[in-house]
């Protein structure tokens, strides 16, 4: 599989301009005077379809050929994905089939229907959504599209690390790390390949729900790791059972390291990114927020920025993070 590059990530912010919200980077004071340094935040719920997943799916979408648009795509995913595919197989009028764990936020599967998917359901303990997935396509002659395992995906969430490096230099600033969400590592790895070139003193740490930290494991042993069975996390959006094969070659020599944080911690994050900042963060999308908040990396004296990757937030989990 190839592996993409920062003139990737520089082809696919060309490609998305215009169609996707080039999301702003904010400094918080208030989240500065708690951690101790500049603290700036991605708030990526303000993103097409409320999640960064919109970049790679518009990135991998808008190059299929005539016939391979004809056919259609088959994606597998939790719901940011799924909403992302869905929103773009529209906007080009791809005809979409989703494959979805049957838990999934029920938010999150009435959106990807909702932007005219075709949702197949499936037991996340039971079934495989990879081979579900793999064998509808070939019955369809459609086009799989990959969560994070495709070079065009990776390269289509680099852009959010692209926009980092643009704003921070509109603040004439040199961030000194940046946190981002890691499920299958798709975002951390276009992430790291824009500020590798761009930027390259940032280190990049990636944040992970725990029980699912599987990045913060597998960099330390040099080799992909899965996560035990049987863990639980109401991160919906970070459950991946291991890093990407093409994420992890690309993370493995270039990532800082992993972080991991609590529900407990995600819950208290997601409280204080409605009450302090007025933003509706998800589970996942709350990790690095977490990550800082719970004292997890040490931000004194340092300029980081922290990606809010998505605010498909459960009604029913949110009302619950804020003690409703």
């Amino acid at each position: 599989m190839r592996i993409p590059n920062a003139d990737d990530v520089r082809a696919a912010a060309a490609r998305i301009a215009g169609v996707a919200v080039r999301t702003p980077l904010l400094e918080c004071a208030v989240l500065g005077q708690l951690a101790g340094g500049r603290i700036f935040i991605k708030p990526e719920m303000l993103q097409r379809t409320g999640s960064f997943k919109f970049r790679g799916a518009w990135n991998r979408l808008s190059q299929l050929s005539g016939s391979e648009r004809r056919a259609g795509v088959v994606a597998w995913s939790s719901g940011n994905h799924a909403q992302g595919v869905a929103a773009a197989a529209q906007m080009l009028g791809v005809p979409a089939l989703i494959v979805m764990p049957s838990d999934a936020p029920r938010l999150k599967i009435e959106r990807t229907r909702g932007f005219g998917a075709e949702i197949v359901l499936y037991d996340r303990l039971k079934e495989m959504r990879e081979e579900i997935g793999a064998r509808i396509a070939a019955e369809r002659g459609a086009v799989i599209v990959r969560p994070y395992d495709d070079p065009d995906i990776v390269a289509g969430q680099g852009t959010v690390g692209l926009e980092i490096v643009e704003d921070a230099a509109q603040f004439g600033i040199g961030l000194d790390a940046v946190l981002v969400p890691a499920g299958g590592g798709g975002l951390a790895a276009g992430t790291v390949l824009a500020l590798g070139a761009a930027m390259p003193d940032a280190k990049v740490w990636c944040v992970e729900p725990q029980g699912f930290d599987d990045h913060a494991r597998s960099l330390a042993t040099g080799h992909r790791l899965g996560n035990e069975a049987g863990a639980t996390s109401f991160c919906d959006a970070l459950l991946a059972p291991m890093p990407g094969e093409l994420t992890f070659a690309i993370n493995a020599p270039r990532l800082a390291g992993g972080l991991a944080v609590s529900d407990a911690e995600v819950t208290a994050a997601m409280r204080f990114a409605f009450e302090e900042l007025k933003l509706v963060v998800e589970p996942g999308g709350a990790v690095a927020l977490a990550a800082v908040l719970a004292g997890r990396f040490d931000t004194k004296g340092k300029a980081v920025a922290l990606v809010l990757s998505g605010g498909n937030a459960d009604p029913a989990a949110f009302a619950q993070a804020l003690g409703g």
